[in-house]
């Protein structure tokens, strides 16, 4: 076996590829693509190795030794396209079960075992055509990963019992409620599909299917499921990072040989569709405040050329303000904030997504107008070679940025194994971008978009039908109702016996960790230029790739009273041109480059993120410097960002989430405190806001002295500081001190709180007290007290019970939400209308218990996850600038993680103990409930904590 590092030869006509383009080949069917002959080929590898055992298991190995962990991706080929009608949904359940049990690793999984290791976390993904399990962990533990991958794929169907089952599909209905049911435009896909292909396609459903099928999901339909699909010769698995590949070889041998080969897997066979018309539909969305109109156009799937020309097509036509669809749309007739175009692909057949969420009160057929004017802009402006140049060093960004992590490279090879038979497509993608030309996307264009038939939906407010495009049809959408006393049974407590599948070996036994690898400390330089700023980085030539931020201190916090909101404003003017560069000019200067600004406000800071191919980081400094030193003032643009602000507070009412994080601010913290206020404002509070207000927080809040850059990358920490050497001189020093704010008070006791939201089928449930900031001497430890309590996914308890134990959510989670300004304690989550108060009395419960029921195996398993997981600390360039961030802001030493390290070793069962006694407070926590208050406002009165407050 021969393996390279990562080798990659650039310039600037190398491409790169999006995201949205990971797998797409020609077939030899399809047309050609010109040769785009002002383009040099230039060489790109991936290196890997590829095997195959006697069952048909393809394993693919790819080295990389820049960091001590390796991913590890089990990746089986069957989604929701594999699945019958009448029974969807399988391919998703079978993602939620793999995780729950095997025969050999026992209750709790492969999540159980993920603590122990210090692992990122088990996840898993199902698509039309695959499903995903991965994880990245530090390499001492690669033979217990290949030993539990092996436990699911061959030692797992017998621990699936009828509770288990029943259970699971409580918390993917959860899943379901929460990313479909209960939010605003959640069925619009469901309407697209359902339209857009005949009943027999198996993608007129979708990958999460109905609750139906789910609920009339027999054991032995599972049971049949599993060993149709399920099966090595119809798998891949990924090894992808710092490991030995002749030992990990012969662990792959070892523990999948066992595994018996299942019946041939046919192939699937592409079924594209053609609409012989034009199909409109609308739905009045009871969760909406404002309407979306949705167009989507069949596309071929992927691995067609014409994919590739897409990607550039869709970004002339939306992705800049020059772009004609989103200039039309948003600057010209100003009917909303925002264009998204985009082309879902899959594996048989693909759409072309636009969907425009328009201002309150627009009328969609307004909108579709103003898109047909788009198009025909589009048609007359025409567009360049520069034009398609530049988005091709975008998409050479974006292509170093998916090379960033282990794990993201294991998810491509498999996916490319998979979908196109051949992982080597991820070294010859970029040729395909590469040779898009302006006749390529002509044409392109005309064969799938102009004058062609598509869906359209119209998704409006309730008692808002006339916004609807005129001649739209009802949509049929089947809703759900939740009922009170209608739960569904199980008990999976119970200890459960089943037959153990034959193996050649003791499968038992858990294999033994290997070297404990070495942690890697960053070489960290800082320094402090003459007007105050600090700077810190991280040099590393992994990707030719610059990642940096600026942070500079205080944001929301300096809004003035009766003007909250400003920051957020005045960030958004920083992206929309400066003094020189009208907005257009400046994202073409931006793009031109291959990079990526963006100017955004927190409720502490005013943050400036960016990416830069490392030769162009100095020009891209240049226009940061601009942007935050020289705005453009303009007054239209001040106008457009007002509205898309008013905008999003009118979609915010529909947002639980949102509702809750704002009512418990506006709880915890006194009137006229900054932190009480949301940092887009409010509908008044934007209103009274003018340009002359964002000119003067520019001139007086925004300081040198309050701001750190941190850089991770293939830049020196000389070069980072002679590239600043324009905004050192430019921007001087001020009296400015960092912002101070009152810490709130403790509530002197536990209060329920109920904002009404009727017919929602959850109920989202905030629950929060004030808590210790990041500066104090146990804030690290405290976070480390919370990891079985909340902050440990499926190794907390709050999962394990309201999840696991009762299916009452789709997911749980505790932590301290601090800052070196404020900080809060919250546990949060969205559980099922009808067990409201059932679950928020276990939460109570198990808060109230938690101190004097940790035990030495809770910090046996906390003390596991902090140690082993520092391994993974460092991987990419966005973990990189974020320990650079914690220095800064939090006053830390460069090698704070080791010293964290002791003192996690260090930590007691007492000690922890005493922690949760001191920084977590029962009796004190106050609670906001965003639901129906019909069914069940009444029996919250049930938790003992006094009469319940309505906010509504």
């Amino acid at each position: 076996m021969k393996f390279k590092r990562l080798t990659l030869a650039v310039t600037a006509g190398l491409f790169g590829l999006s995201a949205s383009i990971y797998a797409n080949q020609a077939t030899s069917a399809s047309p050609v693509i010109s040769a785009n002959t002002n383009v040099q080929s230039q060489a790109v590898r991936l290196d890997f190795q590829k095997f195959q055992l006697d069952n048909g298991l393809e394993v693919i190995f790819h080295l990389d030794s820049s960091d001590p962990v390796v991913a590890v991706t089990l990746a089986a080929h069957v989604g929701s396209s594999r699945e019958k009608r009448g029974r969807t949904g399988f391919a998703h359940l079978f993602e939620h079960l793999l995780f729950l049990e095997s025969e050999n690793l026992g209750k709790g999984g492969l999540d159980k075992m993920s603590a122990r290791i210090g692992g990122s976390g088990a996840n898993g993904s199902t698509s039309r055509d695959v499903t995903n399990y991965m994880q990245t962990v530090p390499n001492d533990a690669l033979e217990k990963m290949i030993w539990a991958e092996a436990d699911k794929l061959g030692y797992f169907i017998n621990t699936v019992t009828d509770p288990v089952l029943a259970k699971e599909k409580e918390v993917v209905k959860n899943e379901k409620r929460q990313r479909v049911d209960n939010r605003p435009y959640g069925h619009v896909f469901d309407v697209v599909s359902t339209n857009l292909y005949p009943a027999s396609h198996p993608y007129s459903w979708l990958p999460i299917g109905s609750l139906e099928d789910l609920q009339a999901a027999t054991l032995q339909d599972v049971k049949e499921f599993y060993a149709r699909w399920y099966v090595p010769n119809n798998t891949t698995l990924v090894i992808s990072g710092d490991f030995d590949p002749k030992q990990a070889r012969q662990w792959v041998e070892k523990y999948f040989n066992d595994i018996p080969k299942g019946t041939e897997v046919p192939a699937q066979v592409k079924r594209e569709v053609k609409l012989g018309k034009t199909k409109k539909l609308y739905h009045e969305d009871k969760f909406a405040t404002v309407p979306q109109l949705t167009q989507v156009w069949p596309t071929p799937a992927k691995f067609h050329p014409d994919t590739y020309v897409l990607d550039i097509l869709i970004k002339l036509l939306v992705d800049s303000k020059d772009a004609p669809l989103y200039n039309e749309l948003v600057e010209k007739q100003k009917l909303t904030s925002d264009v998204a175009l985009f082309d879902y692909r899959s594996e048989l057949a693909s759409e072309l997504f636009l969907m425009v969420t328009a201002f309150d009160g627009v009328d969609l057929d307004t909108v579709h107008n103003a898109i047909n004017q788009g198009f025909e802009r589009f048609e007359k402006e025409q567009f360049t070679d520069a034009d398609i140049d530049r988005i091709k060093a975008g998409l050479e960004t974006e292509f170093y940025q998916n090379l960033s992590s282990v794990v993201g490279k294991g998810i491509n090879l498999a996916d490319y194994n998979l979908l196109a038979d051949d992982p080597e497509m991820i070294n010859k993608e970029i040729e395909f971008i590469r040779q898009v030309t302006k006749e390529d996307v002509w044409r392109v264009y005309n064969q799938y978009i102009k004058d062609k038939h598509y869906i359209s939906a119209s998704f409006v407010p309730q008692g808002q039908l006339p916004l609807a495009v005129e001649g739209a049809e009802k949509a049929n959408i089947t809703e759900e109702k939740v009922v009170m006393g209608q739960e569904a049974s199980f008990d999976t407590s119970k200890q459960q016996s089943y037959a153990k599948t034959p193996s050649s070996f003791d499968r038992s036994v858990e294999p033994p960790y290997g070297k404990m690898p070495v942690v890697p400390v960053p070489d960290v330089v800082e320094s402090q230029l003459s007007n105050g700023m600090r700077v810190s980085s991280i040099y590393t030539d992994e990707v030719p790739l610059v990642e940096f931020k600026i942070r500079i201190d205080g944001g929301m916090l300096f809004d003035a009273r009766g003007k909250s909101g400003t920051a957020n404003l005045l960030a958004d003017m920083l992206n929309r041109g400066t003094a020189s560069k009208k907005p257009a000019e400046l994202e073409k200067a931006i793009k031109q480059l291959g990079s990526k600004i963006d100017i955004y406000a927190t409720e502490q800071s005013i943050t400036v993120n960016g990416s830069a191919l490392a030769r162009n980081f100095d020009a891209t400094i240049a226009l940061v410097s601009e942007m935050l030193l020289q705005p453009r003032w303009d007054e239209q643009e001040f106008a457009l960002a007002k509205s898309a602000v008013q905008s999003q507070l009118q979609q915010r009412l529909s947002n639980p989430q949102a509702i809750a994080e704002q009512k418990m601010k506006e709880i915890i913290y006194p009137v006229g405190h900054p932190l009480s206020h949301s940092l887009t404002g409010d509908e008044q509070s934007v209103q009274n806001i003018t340009l002359a207000d964002i000119q003067a927080f520019h001139r007086e809040k925004i300081a040198p002295q309050l701001a750190n850059i941190h850089v991770a990358g293939a830049v020196q920490h000389e070069q980072i500081v002679k590239s600043l050497a324009k905004l050192q001189k430019s921007w001087p020093k001020s009296a400015l001190a960092a912002p101070k704010v009152a810490l709130p008070k403790m509530p002197q006791h536990s209060k329920v709180y109920f904002y009404d939201m009727p017919g929602a089928k959850q109920s989202t449930l905030y629950i929060a007290q004030p808590a210790l900031l990041a500066t104090n001497s146990d804030f690290y430890r405290a976070q480390v007290m919370n990891y079985i309590l909340g902050g440990g996914s499926f190794a907390s308890r709050l999962t394990q019970q309201l999840r696991e134990g009762k299916g009452y959510t789709y997911g749980i989670g505790s932590g301290f939400d601090a800052s070196q300004h404020a900080s809060l304690f919250i546990i949060n989550t969205s559980v099922r209308t009808n067990v409201t108060y059932e679950a928020l009395a276990l939460v109570k419960e198990i808060v109230e218990q938690y101190s004097s029921t940790f035990t030495p195996a809770d910090l046996t398993t906390t003390q596991e996850y902090y140690l082993k997981s520092n391994a993974r600390r460092f991987e990419t360039l966005s973990a990189k600038i974020g320990v650079l961030t914690n220095m800064a802001m939090l006053d830390l030493p460069k090698d704070y993680v080791q010293q964290r390290a002791k003192q996690v070793q260090a930590l007691t069962v007492p000690e922890v103990q005493k922690l949760a006694q001191q920084h977590i407070h029962p009796d004190k926590l106050v609670y906001v409930v965003v639901g129906d208050a019909q069914t069940q406002l009444a029996g919250l009165s049930k938790l003992g904590l006094g009469e319940v407050v309505k906010l509504n």
